[in-house]
């Protein structure tokens, strides 16, 4: 076990002396992270980025959502809570699991096999008791996030395709995955540019001052290779 854990040490430091201490463009980042990936499983891809926010406020709070241009890299699992005509079109949209109240009380006795649950309005009086159990996955229906629609084939589409919700957190990060390290360098880096853009166009009202502070890139085990904000809001 010691001997695992000090070649993984290795490992990682090895990758971290590669990685400069400057602030990198987005391209120049992704190929670095392609470079420097030394596990043996295909890493997720995380973007992480530091608002001039306070999320205590409620005026400036920034969530969103955004369709990836190359996706996560995954098969996503859609539960798709609807009745009457809406079930068919669910179904013909390739939602994984769908149904009424009988789903609702399956997820409600502990089931928990899917990665995006999508909901038609009038089903929210039932979905409204799976707050407890989906609310701290991040996984609640919400219409801000278009995922309490009647539009409910565009809905599953779109969250198969790579549709990612973001959301800023107590600190005043958004920390989100944007791929696979398996992924061409280029690929990455656009979707990357999507959800900083997303988050860009997203930005309350309120908030004063820089706006995005501070961007890193990383995968699961590798370092962080911090981004210039201003190289990559400069081609959003």
């Amino acid at each position: 076990m010691s001997v695992a854990v000090a070649r993984s040490g290795k490992k990682i430091r090895q990758a971290r002396a590669q990685v400069e201490k400057r602030p990198y463009a987005m391209d120049e980042a992704t190929a670095l992270l392609k470079k420097v990936h030394f596990t043996k499983f295909d890493e997720t891809v995380e973007l992480a980025l530091n608002l001039g926010v306070d999320p205590k406020h409620a005026d400036q709070m920034v969530r969103g959502t955004v369709v990836l241009p190359h996706g996560l890299g995954k098969s996503v699992r859609v539960v798709a809570i609807a009745g009457g005509e809406k079930v068919k079109e669910a179904e013909a949209a390739g939602a994984d699991f769908v149904g009424g109240d009988d789903l609702v009380q399956k997820i409600q006795q502990g089931w928990m096999d899917f990665d995006a649950v999508i909901a038609t309005p009038d089903m929210m009086k039932s979905v409204g008791r799976l707050g407890r159990v989906l609310g701290p996955r991040g996984l609640m229906p919400n219409p801000k996030t278009g995922t309490v629609t009647f539009d409910v084939g565009k809905a599953i589409q779109e969250t198969k395709a790579g549709k990612v919700e973001f959301r800023v957190e107590k600190g005043g990060i958004i920390h989100t995955a944007v791929g696979k390290v398996s992924f061409d360098a280029a690929k990455l880096a656009e979707n990357a540019r999507a959800l900083i853009g997303a988050v860009v166009r997203a930005k309350p009202a309120a908030a004063k001052g820089r706006y995005v502070k501070k961007i890193t890139l990383s995968s699961t085990m590798g370092p962080g290779i911090v981004i210039d904000p201003a190289s990559v809001e400069a081609n959003i």
